[in-house]
Order: structure tokens, then sequence, then C-alpha cells
């Protein structure tokens, strides 16, 4: 692969950084402490297509493809975290549709997340109270009446929920055959039934908007099931096989935000009559953060390029999410140490980049659910789930 990146990447990459520069970072702490977005942001967000990443342009979305995608991904979350989290919810949402809808699906939804003056969000229901890193074993159920499907069940920890003109959501049709029986319908948030739960009081990413989303009786058209009985686990895989670059690739956003609060702090701060940098016990540190990220960086655009180009990627999609992720932690947390106690306070970034870093660790599979795979394949099994 050639990491030199094209003139269209290079365009893509400077608006979503002057974006995050412009737009993100100067609201971001307040982002953080109130626990949501200016409605204004999302539509300056959605004029520079930054809500519809993943949607093709055909309609009306950024088409990127996921090299592109991902390298947007570390410049919005080194913005902040929240923000980038709440932009990127809509291509997790859609990846599945962009797999598996039909073209009349597809034209009925997809322009409702492209419209700059209203824009509207989508959100991924997979996760349940009892089914995060096992997947398979989901209870929200569907069943046939009619000319309906009828979902029942209850969704945890899902971003946008609260603020969702519609949903993909995985259910069973048959619990007990396990991957076999997951299918995936879209649920608009106006139909009887839907309804919004707790809404999550997080560590980080608190700008975000995370809830239960609770389907109740909900009837949807038939028309609505974008992926058959059966099909569902396999739709998931390929998703999240197609999106954890962009996770991955967040994570080195926020290390790269907090290298570069530390690098400039280490600089400017006296002690013992020389700037804390030339001390090596600080260089050494700063050092090691900036192998770290760039390695990460590489990891994901290897992820990236491979999905992009309709190869196999689940190894390195659990490479990258597993490094950078547990990179993202070790850099932040570095970082606030090189501020000693001004890092612990919540007026400077690296107090929140460190808060926000947790969750690269646990969303969209968690480390270890990455180490599993890897683990599997280190053995010749390449099953998505070898343990089930």
């Amino acid at each position: 692969m050639d990491f030199e990146p094209t003139e269209e990447q290079k365009a893509a990459v400077k608006m979503a950084h002057d974006f995050a520069l412009n737009e993100m970072r100067p609201i971001a702490l307040e982002c953080d402490k109130e626990g949501k977005i200016p409605d204004e942001l999302i539509k300056k967000a959605a004029a520079a297509g930054l809500t519809a990443m993943a949607i093709p342009e055909e309609y009306g979305g950024g088409g990127l493809d996921q090299v592109t995608a991902a390298m947007v991904s570390e410049e919005l979350f080194w913005g902040c975290a929240g923000i980038a989290t709440t932009l990127g919810a809509n291509s997790l949402a859609t990846t599945p549709m962009v797999i598996a809808a039909n073209e009349e699906q597809k034209r009925k939804y997809f322009p409702r997340l492209t419209d700059p003056e209203n824009p509207k969000f989508a959100a991924f229901c997979l996760t349940e109270p009892g089914a995060g890193s096992d997947a398979a074993s989901i209870s929200t159920t569907i069943r046939e009446e009619g000319d309906y499907y009828v979902v029942n069940g209850q969704k945890c920890f899902i971003t946008n929920g609260g603020i969702a003109d519609f949903y993909s959501v995985f259910c069973t049709f048959d619990k007990e055959k396990k991957y076999g029986g997951i299918a995936a319908i879209i649920v608009e948030r106006e139909y009887e039934g839907v309804s919004i739960g707790k809404k999550e009081d997080k560590m980080g990413i608190r700008a975000s908007n995370t809830t239960e989303v609770i389907f109740d009786n909900v009837r949807v058209p038939k028309e609505n099931l974008f992926v058959p009985m059966g099909q569902g686990f396999y739709n998931v895989m390929i998703t999240l096989d197609m999106t954890r670059a962009s996770v991955a690739s967040g994570a080195v956003g926020i290390a790269r935000a907090a290298f570069e609060e530390a690098l400039k702090y280490a600089k400017e701060r006296v002690q013992f009559g020389r700037p804390i940098i030339a001390q090596q016990a600080i260089s050494f540190m700063l050092a090691d953060m900036a192998m770290q990220i760039e390695a990460g960086r590489r990891l994901y655009l290897l992820a990236a390029w491979k999905a992009s180009k309709g190869l196999p990627c689940s190894l390195e999609s659990s490479y990258a999410k597993a490094f950078c992720g547990d990179m993202a932690m070790r850099v932040t947390t570095d970082a606030v140490q090189i501020h000693g106690g001004y890092g612990y306070m919540k007026e400077y970034l690296v107090e929140k980049l460190m808060r926000d870093a947790k969750i690269m660790q646990i969303y969209e599979g968690t480390n270890q659910i990455q180490r599993v795979v890897i683990g599997a394949n280190l053995m010749g099994i390449t099953d998505a789930y070898p343990w089930g």
C-alpha cells in the first residue's frame, strides 16, 4: 500500500482539521460539561458533509472510502471525542444498510441524514443489558404479524439513541438459533411503542447522547427488513470490520491531542531552572508517546486500506482497534502526568482527553475481544466468534 495520501484525501483531512480546530475545540470543554452539542454546530457539520460520511454520493452522502473516513475521524476526535462520536454514529448505523439495504430503503432513509438545513441522526442498535460482547445472545425479538413485523426488546448504551430519527435494529426471530436467528430492521423513532429509557451519565465522550432504547410491541412495515434471518450476525461482523479502523483512528486523534498538549506544556513549564522537557524522564515519556501514536496510525491505515479494497480485514481491524485504544489510554495518562497537579484539573484539556480515551478500549468490541479474535487467528481459526 501507498501511505502517501491523495490530493482528495489531503483536502478532506484539511477540511476536517479546520472544522475540528475552529468549530469543535473552542466548545469542547463546555460540551463535555453540559453533556450536549449545540444545534448550530450539528448544522455546520452537516453542511460540511460530516454527518453522512459513509453514505454513497448518489444519496447525498460523502461516499468516503475507509481510508479517507479513518483519516477524517482522526481529525474529528482530535477536536472533541464526544462530538466526533455523535457524528460518527451515523456511519455506524448506516454501514449495515450500505451493505444490505435495497434501493428503495436507501432512497427513503439516507437523504434524511444528508440535509444540511434539517440534519437528522440514526443509531445502531445491537448492545443489550444481557448481550454486549456476546452479540449472538441478543434477546430483542422480531415476529411476523400480517403485513408487519413486531419488535420487542431493550437496547442499551446506544449512541444517538435519544436523538435518532431511525434505528438499525438487530433482533432475533429465534433465540435458540443464536447466530442463525438474527436479522436487522429499520425502526423509526415515531413508531408507536418506541421509547427512550435512561440517558447515561458517562465518564467520557460526555457531549454524545447515549441512552436505552425500548421497543414495546412495535409494529414495523415488512418492507423495513433489510437483513433477513440468518444473515444479521454476518452483517454485524462485516460492519464492525469496516468501521473499526475509524475507531482506531479516533483513538490516535485523542492521543495526538494529548501529546501536543503535553509537549507544549513541557516546553513552557520551568522547574529547577529549565523547561521540564530538558529532563530525560520527561523527554523519554514524550518520545514514547510520539512512537506509539505513529505506530497506531500505520496500523489503522493498514486496516482501512484492506477494508477499502474489499479484502479480509478482521485481523488487521482487531490489531488496530486494540493497539490504538490501549495506546490512547497510555498516552493520555502520561500527558496528565507530565502536567502534574494541573493535569488533574478540569480546566486543562488533558483531563478530558484521559476520560475520553477510556471508551476507545470498550466500544465497538472491547480490546479483550479483539485479542480473542487475534488469538484465534494465530491458532488458525478464522470464525468471527471461535469460542461460541
